[in-house]
């Protein structure tokens, strides 16, 4: 047996990160390496907090102290060491931000070899790459600044003027009557009646609700605030704000109160008039841009020019990348702020694909999100070129067609929090079928396709639909049953549900995948609500002031104002960030810690597992949150854990967690099994049937195969992404799927 040289391991001693118990192992080198385990086993810790961490800290440390001080930092691992590490490439969920000047084709770079395509053989000549790229002077156009459209507060649907200030009159959600402040800016400045509807009001009136009144201030209890016009205060709490920041929900919201028009003089083009003069076989760059990813290399195959064929040939190549990942749908004109994080995802392992460095380390967090069954097999081919360029690749992942193609698995359990942070099994996917641990057991349990589906009580209809691909869509969703969205990627299913079907009814409760609030001050304790409940609790017990158990308020360490840590600024350094030394990191005043509520401080309580605050609190209405934290698979949660080190998928089963205890009507779920273990589905599925069970309406977006056989409806989109998707091939049971010929989701269920 021939014995592997140390060099071609990666070698881990001792990884202590977060719950991992001491773990030792080696990852072979130039393979593929998927990391399973339930939700909050240890996996990121192992691979992002440990591997990653290090590797990224290893490679920064290379640079100079100057340059280190303009690089993100990565603080030590709690690891003993690891040997043989490669330079990484992260390539994580984060979505591709950049507001409405960053598209796929500027994030990829594919559009400066189509910019220098037009600027040799483009005619009439309109000069070198940069005077075809929208984001510079030469380039764009100067009305819109290269932005292609303008956004305006649509004052119809804003206002209802037969109405008083006092009964509404302004109608967005944030301008609610008597409690919100932004309401009491209008009725306590002293300008108007708040009894006399708008339209009674005089032109000076008028002037002053929509335009303002100088530098007057309206005074408040505790402060003054400058008066703004309606119109002038819109467009600086929403206007001016990147579309890629807000929620679904808030995105919903703004696009019910405002008009996109195209700018009037380029037609949404963004570049000026001597670029898109200039053509190349009767096309100028604007309109290759906006075709298709498969319609664009069509076109560059079929160049009249050999010479620009011959250039174009490497342009095909990267773009074909694209095809073979599953986003030939999309075009390189695309705004970056409208993919999702899978679509984010993909986008940056083609930005490596075209590279040609080897003895990389890529690291990759669940890249089947956002997938549907038929595309893995495309992702599966992607991260196998990786590896055959001569690269390592660690992926973590529960899809288990992804677990199939891996070289070597390590699976990490046996639970979640400190029930895991342990290797259960090592090696290959047959054996690991065989292995007892849940990752085995359930990688060849599949749920059944639900026959007894619910009777809807009524339908709520999304009508003539044709926004992004959409081909006049009309479809009535049902009431009082669990409908399931499916279609492959870009077939048009948040088009349909995200973006139609929430305008149309803004009463839905939405728990998307955008992240949760995520400051140093917040964490799931004050995200969930409760804390005001476990600061009463503690105030009532020690007869003192709530205030007291609050580190953003009269209990946080003076030292660090509750901050837990100290921030030193090295000027041309990177700054450090250290425990703080008084509180010890437990962010409050040692008075307050001298407080206890059945025998732990407000510290304890909030280095307590969600699954450890189940069995210590008694309140009730703290309970209810807490076991819906359960509930939801976040056990392994501390009440005080910084929002910022939790993931898009615990964020969306938090946001879950938040909502259970309360009364909605319609839920819409935007896949939430992301991050989920196969063995959590069953629970996830439960939950959802609670819902539902409750008389409630619940409209997921789903790839998930098991889930979408437990639907009662489904509505199925396609056949294909972009052009060629867009209708309703299905509406129906699960059952009667499978019939449809042109499904591609009925060939897998």
């Amino acid at each position: 047996m021939t014995i592997q040289p140390a060099r071609d391991f990666i070698e881990i001693y001792g990884a202590r990160e977060n719950n991992l118990k001491d773990i030792s192992l080696r990852i072979p080198k130039n393979k593929i390496t998927v990391f399973t385990g339930v939700s909050g086993s240890g996996k990121s810790s192992l691979v992002f907090d440990t591997v990653a961490a290090e590797a990224q800290r290893q490679l920064n440390e290379t640079f100079t102290a100057f340059v280190q001080g303009f690089l993100p930092h990565y603080g030590q691992a709690d690891v003993d060491r690891i040997e043989h590490l490669n330079a990484p490439i992260i390539i994580d969920q984060k979505r591709v931000g950049g507001g409405s000047r960053s598209t796929a084709g500027t994030y990829t770079d594919i559009a400066a070899p189509l910019r220098l395509l037009f600027s040799r053989f483009g005619e009439p000549c309109a000069g070198p790459a940069f005077a075809f790229s929208f984001n510079t002077p030469q380039g764009m156009y100067p009305e819109c600044e290269g932005i292609g459209k303008t956004v305006q507060l649509d004052l119809e649907r804003f206002l209802d003027r037969s109405l008083s200030l006092n009964g509404g009159a302004i109608l967005h959600p944030d301008f609610k009557v008597g409690s919100h402040w932004t309401w009491k800016t209008y009725a306590q400045s002293g300008f108007f009646d708040n009894d006399k509807p708008i339209d009674e009001y005089s032109p000076e009136e008028l002037k002053i609700l929509l335009y303002g009144a100088g530098d007057h201030k309206v005074a408040f209890t505790d402060f003054n605030l400058k008066y703004e016009g309606l119109i002038e205060r819109f467009a600086r709490m929403y206007l001016k704000k990147d579309a890629a920041a807000m929620s679904v929900r808030s995105k919903a919201v703004f696009e019910a109160f405002t008009t996109s028009q195209t700018c009037p003089v380029c037609h949404g083009a963004r570049l000026n008039e001597a670029a898109l003069n200039c053509r190349i076989d009767g096309k100028n760059i604007a309109e290759l841009s906006d075709l298709e990813i498969g319609e664009l290399i069509q076109f560059l195959k079929t160049l009249s020019d050999p010479a620009a064929a011959r250039v174009a040939g490497k342009l095909v190549e990267r773009l074909q990348h694209l095809c073979d990942i599953g986003l030939g749908y999309l075009s390189l004109s695309r705004e970056t702020s409208t993919l999702s994080g899978g679509e984010s995802q993909r986008l940056k392992m083609i930005r490596h694909l075209g590279n040609s460095l080897t003895e990389m380390l890529y690291i990759l967090d669940e890249p089947s999100v956002g997938l549907h069954a038929r595309d893995v097999a495309r992702l599966n081919g992607l991260l196998q070129k990786l590896r055959d360029k001569g690269n390592t690749v660690l992926v973590v992942e529960h899809d288990p067609d992804v677990i199939a193609v891996a070289d070597h698995i390590v699976d990490i359990g046996p639970g979640a929090g400190t029930h895991g942070g342990q290797v259960v099994f090592e090696g290959s996917y047959a054996d690991l079928k065989h292995a007892d641990t849940l990752t085995g057991q359930f990688l060849s349990q599949h749920l059944p396709v639900k026959n007894k589906v619910r009777t809807p009580t009524g339908h709520l209809t999304i009508k003539d639909a044709n926004l992004h691909n959409l081909k006049n869509v009309t479809v009535n969703i049902p009431t009082g049953v669990l409908s399931i969205i499916t279609g492959v990627a870009g077939s048009g299913k948040s088009s349909l549900i995200n973006e139609v079907f929430l305008t149309q009814h803004l009463g839905a409760v939405v728990i998307d995948q955008s992240r949760v609030t995520a400051n140093s001050r917040s964490a799931p304790a004050t995200y969930t609500g409760i804390m005001d409940d476990i600061r009463k609790a503690f105030a009532a017990a020690n007869k003192v002031s709530p205030s007291l158990f609050s580190f953003n308020s009269e209990g946080s360490c003076p030292e660090c104002s509750g901050l837990g840590v100290i921030y030193t600024d090295l000027a041309f350094m990177e700054g450090m960030t250290s425990v703080c030394e008084v509180c010890e990191g437990k962010r409050f005043k040692e008075e307050v810690l001298t407080y206890h509520l059945r025998g732990k401080s407000i510290a304890d309580v909030l280095e307590m597992t969600a699954e450890e605050a189940l069995a210590f609190f008694t309140e009730k209405k703290v309970r209810s949150v807490i076991q819906a934290m359960n509930d939801v698979g976040l056990s392994y949660l501390k009440l005080g854990q910084p929002l910022s080190t939790v993931s898009g998928g615990e964020g969306q089963r938090l946001k879950l967690a938040g909502e259970l205890h309360k009364k909605g009507s319609v839920y819409v779920m935007d896949e939430p099994t992301t991050g989920l273990h196969l063995s959590d589905i069953g629970m996830l599925m439960r939950l959802i049937d609670r819902l539902v069970d409750s008389g409630n309406t619940v409209i997921l977006i789903e790839h998930h195969l098991d889930v979408i056989r437990q639907a009662d409806w489904i509505i199925d989109l396609g056949p294909e992404g972009g052009s060629a998707g867009g209708e309703v091939l299905y509406e129906g049971p699960p059952s009667g799927l499978k019939a449809c010929e042109r499904s591609l989701t009925g060939q897998f269920i």
